[in-house]
């Protein structure tokens, strides 16, 4: 990873993620709205409900050691520690973000069986084989070598263990490439949220099958996250929100004017909300 990526999205995580936990919380993810992204819920538990819903999706049912790499402040590392009475390690680039999620756990009370490290997640300070789990939501959009990502997931992963990833993606692109159009909307993306490039569920996929993955399976539930965009623009300008971006800087104002870039990336079939997972 370039230096001047990884500073960009680590000053982007420190100055935005007290702003985004004083808003919206910490679990610093899509919400899932039901099959179909209809349904009405509270944003916080469409948050909980995207992680209950993986879990099923993937068949996980017990776990011991997990690895959640762009872990964020914590929030699906120690609702997952809790949920599945677990060990959970959560890495980020953003110290402000490690600093925040190790308060939490000691607020939870799950200091001893979590921690979290500034760590890039292309090259990870673990050995072989070290976890059953390792989740990835919503971290491999940043990652600029999407192949390393996923041969490192794989690396630090036990014989036997399952790897979730969530990421964002553009449509698949086989059967019509991307237009003129599409490509600025990406770039746009790209600029504002600290992304290198995105590519397609089915490009993901034959990674995976080169790692080799096994028992590999790939989703695409862009229509039951979809809303999630909505919800979130209409909260972002509450005096509370205003206020809190004014604080917190450029970057992040950026980031708030330009929510609409991925509701209408959804809304035009460009954005892809993408799961894959398999077993080592």
């Amino acid at each position: 990873m370039s230096a001047t990526l990884y500073q960009q999205i680590q000053q982007f995580y420190d100055a935005s993620s007290g702003l985004w936990e004083e808003i919206w919380g910490e679990h610093m993810h899509h919400g899932y709205y039901g099959a179909d992204g209809t349904e009405q819920k509270n944003r916080r538990q469409a948050q909980i409900d995207l992680i209950e819903e993986l879990l099923t999706w993937a068949g996980v049912q017990t776990a011991e050691n997990i690895l959640d790499v762009g872990c964020g402040i914590g929030g699906s590392s120690l609702y997952l520690a809790g949920k599945l009475n677990a060990k959970a390690t959560g890495i980020t680039l953003s110290p402000v973000q490690a600093a925040r999620a190790t308060e939490r756990a000691k607020e939870a009370g799950l200091s001893g069986r979590s921690q979290f490290l500034v760590a890039n997640a292309q090259a990870m300070p673990f050995d072989d084989n070290s976890f059953d789990l390792v989740w990835s939501l919503e971290s491999g959009e940043h990652m600029p070598d999407k192949t390393k990502f996923l041969q490192e997931c794989y690396r630090v992963l036990k014989p036997g263990g399952k790897l979730i990833m969530v990421t964002w993606c553009h449509r698949p692109t086989d059967e019509t490439p991307l237009t003129a159009d599409e490509q600025k909307h990406l770039e746009d993306i790209y600029r504002v949220y600290c992304l290198p490039y995105v590519i397609s569920l089915p490009e993901y996929e034959a990674i995976a099958r080169q790692l080799p993955l096994n028992n590999l399976r790939t989703a695409d539930w862009s229509q039951s996250v979809a809303q999630f965009w909505n919800i979130v623009i209409d909260s972002a300008f509450t005096p509370q929100a205003i206020f809190g971006l004014l604080r917190a800087g450029w970057t992040t104002i950026q980031g708030a004017l330009s929510l609409g870039l991925m509701r209408r990336g959804y809304e035009r079939g460009l954005i892809r909300f993408g799961l894959l997972c398999g077993d080592k």
